[in-house]
This record gives structure tokens, sequence and C-alpha cells, in this order.
């Protein structure tokens, strides 16, 4: 087998560990933890189904790969949860030296490739990175809508910390942020978001 399907088939293998990096939130319905390649999947779907919604024109297929692979880098730097500030002081310094040995596994030309999309996606400065943003914002949303708001209850989330994730929600989807807004508020409503 030549050396470049080598590095492919070595790092497809690699991606599968992300099934084994689970999040804080849960599946639908009170379910367990989601894990990473869950979460990319669907929001990558979402993404494809929501497309209509997004501030400005998109490239869906790049928005769908920017969400299929936002979170491979987990597999080395574990996930970090969106409102744990403490280990958020150290995200980007874990997942750029995890995207380097990740990546590395690719030949070349596949690596840069795939570090450029990582970084676009982090630095948030296209709109298909933005529209991406807004599924990773959404996605764990309604999933903790449909848990009566556990995930936030137990982890003792407030109103301002989920209006500030947010903001890029709104960047990428005033529509979607609208649809946001009304859950947050209900889940204010409910006490299952402390209001501050």
């Amino acid at each position: 087998m030549e050396e470049r399907l080598k590095k492919q088939l070595a790092f497809a293998l690699e991606m599968d560990k992300e099934k084994n990096i689970f999040r804080q939130t849960h599946l639908s319905g009170h379910g367990r933890n989601e894990n990473d390649a869950e979460h990319a999947w669907h929001m990558a779907v979402m993404a494809y189904l929501l497309r209509e919604y997004s501030n400005e024109e998109v490239d869906i297929a790049r928005v769908m790969i920017l969400c299929l692979i936002h979170d491979i880098v987990e597999i080395e730097s574990g996930d970090t949860y969106a409102y744990d500030e403490e280990n958020l002081k150290t995200q980007k310094q874990r997942e750029d030296a995890a995207k380097e040995k990740i990546y590395s596994l690719l030949p070349e030309d596949q690596k840069r490739e795939f570090i450029s999309l990582f970084d676009e996606f982090e630095e948030n400065r296209t709109a298909e990175a933005r529209f991406a943003h807004a599924m990773d914002n959404l996605q764990p949303l309604l999933l903790n809508n449909s848990n009566d708001g556990g995930d936030w209850k137990e982890h003792k989330v407030t109103s301002k910390q989920v209006y500030g994730r947010h903001e890029k929600t709104k960047a990428g989807s005033e529509r979607l942020y609208q649809a946001a807004d009304e859950i947050i508020r209900e889940n204010i409503r409910k006490g299952n978001l402390k209001w501050t």
C-alpha cells in the first residue's frame, strides 16, 4: 500500500476515537452523555437543514465539514465544557498542541488543509464558520431544553453564561438566535436557568 493511503487510513482510524470523548451534554429525553462524534454529526445535519436561516450566503458543504472536524482535536485535548471557566483558560493551548499531533498523521497537504479548516472554525472569520458556530451553540441548547435544563442545573449555569455563548449564534443567524432566546427565556421561567 502506498504511503499516502496508509497515512489517510491511519487518520481515519484515529478519528474513531472521537466516539470515546463524552461531553457534559446528555442526549435528548434524559439519555446518556453524548459523545463528540454524535455532536459533530448532529451539528452537520442541522446546518444543512437550517441553512436558509444563515445571515449570509454560505457554502453549506464547507459549513458541514467545519462542523464535522471541529472537535477531532479533543481526542488529544479532551472536551472542555462550555461553561467551565477554569479549563477554558487553557483550551486554546491544549487544542493547538492536539491539532499538530493529530493532523500530523495525514499527508502534508491534507494536514495543512485540516489545520486551516480547524483554524477557520476557531477564528470565526468566515460566513461558514459563523454559521457552524451557530450550530455548535444551538445543538446543545436543544438537548438541554429537551432534558428540562438538567445539564444547566447540574453545573449551576446562569442565563448570563448561556446568553454570552449565544453571541456567536447571533453572528451566524439572527433568526436562530431569536429561537435560542425564546428557549432560554422559557428555561428561566421554569427555573432551569438562574437569571443573572
